[in-house]
């Protein structure tokens, strides 16, 4: 027979965001009654989020510290003409480690897993198998929305975590090598050590379309260890995806198309780097925000996260301008240019951009100097993503 439970908050999809605001939850308000209910049997799914140290506010590690499963000091970028270090703390954090924080925080009646949501409310949610979850309030976190009220590019993606036979040569994090062929728009390949003998591999596109050929993406991430000379004794895991990266839009819309008054976290709020496709920042803030929330209600939720998204959306307007720069004003064999540029750049400027906290001197540095794009096809751009 169908049954009803009841909760105080409930989170529908398991994700990074849903993830982090069930911690959140569970450590500031340990008496708050939390539901997630997931698809799949695993919280965080197969995915790997990494992030700057300054990409977090020091207020807020509490919340992604007993995530982090690799951190690094500094880094490495390498383009045709550039390459360079840079002293900036970097960490990753694996699913697998979500997945059992989450688990080990929460009580087992707070974890539905492997369940279908049919449709979800500002208080309740009803599942396919006829259960119905009666909340205070509902956040919807189950990834994007239609985004065809967005006007998107791509950056797809497809990694593997590598067991190799010897010690690999990576001293630390390769966050771009874009000194690989440029094929399908920007292409860069991403390397984390992992171990002295495992690392982390993934072939990245800023592309136009959200296509991915696991085969031939596959056969160049071999390529690549090839060329380095890692003799690859068996692939470890295997993750692939395409995260939009916006140029403009109808922020209203795209709200609307994921539901109307319900509450909304992660890409379903359109809570990303507009640039970067980066979440992980903003599922830390919204996280922290939710668990200081003095009213759990639905409608409450639903205001605190919309009018969060909203300005969030606002004040991001630079980075979807550059984001239209990259896309309509290079070349797609010629957009790595623009990154190459960037990178010689200060390196807290770099910090604060990846953060999303640009300041308007950083924004009058990024863009100044002789443009790596034509100057009418920028003009043009830039014009386009107000629209």
């Amino acid at each position: 027979m169908p049954a009803t439970h009841s909760c105080d908050v409930a989170i529908v999809g398991g994700g990074l965001a849903g993830g982090l605001i069930a911690l959140a939850l569970r450590k500031k308000r340990p008496d708050c009654d939390v539901r997630i209910i997931e698809r799949g049997g695993r919280i965080g799914g197969n995915h790997l989020w990494s992030f700057f140290a300054t990409d977090v506010a020091p207020a807020d590690r509490w919340l992604t510290a007993p995530l982090i499963g690799h951190g690094w000091r500094s880094y490495d970028v390498a383009f045709p003409q550039v390459s360079r270090t840079l002293n900036a703390g970097y960490y990753a954090i694996e699913s697998r480690r979500l997945d059992q924080v989450v688990r080990a925080e929460l009580p087992e009646q707070a974890m539905m897993m492997r369940r279908k949501v049919l449709a979800a409310s500002p208080n309740a949610v009803v599942l396919a198998d006829g259960d119905r979850i009666e909340a205070k309030g509902v956040i919807d976190c189950r990834g994007p929305a239609d985004l065809s009220a967005l006007h998107c590019g791509w950056q797809k993606f497809y990694g593997r975590e590598l067991q190799l036979e010897a010690a690999h040569d990576l001293a630390r994090p390769m966050i771009m090598d874009a000194t690989v062929e440029q094929l399908d728009g920007y292409r860069f390949v991403y390397a984390l050590p992992f171990s002295p003998t495992c690392a982390f591999v993934e072939d990245t596109y800023y592309s136009d379309t959200p296509e991915i050929d696991v085969e031939a993406l596959g056969t160049r991430i071999q390529a690549y260890a090839d060329a380095r000379g890692w003799q690859v004794d068996r692939v470890i895991r295997e993750e692939g995806g395409a995260l939009p990266v916006v140029m403009g839009g109808d922020f209203e819309g795209y709200w609307q198309a994921g539901g109307n008054k319900v509450a909304k976290a992660g890409g379903r709020a359109g809570l990303f780097h507009p640039l970067t496709s980066y979440s992980l920042p903003d599922a830390v803030r919204t996280a922290t925000l939710v668990a200081a929330a003095s009213d759990l209600g639905g409608a409450a939720l639903h205001r605190l996260l919309h009018d969060f998204a909203r300005s969030t959306w606002r004040r991001r307007a630079f980075y979807r301008m550059l984001a239209a720069m990259l896309f309509k004003a290079a070349e797609p064999q010629e957009r790595y240019r623009i990154l190459q540029r960037f990178y010689q750049l200060d390196p807290q400027l770099i910090g604060r951009f990846y953060a999303g906290h640009s300041t308007l001197l950083d924004r009058v540095r990024i863009v100044s100097g002789k443009p790596p794009v034509p100057v009418l096809k920028a003009i043009s751009a830039i014009r386009g993503s107000f629209k």
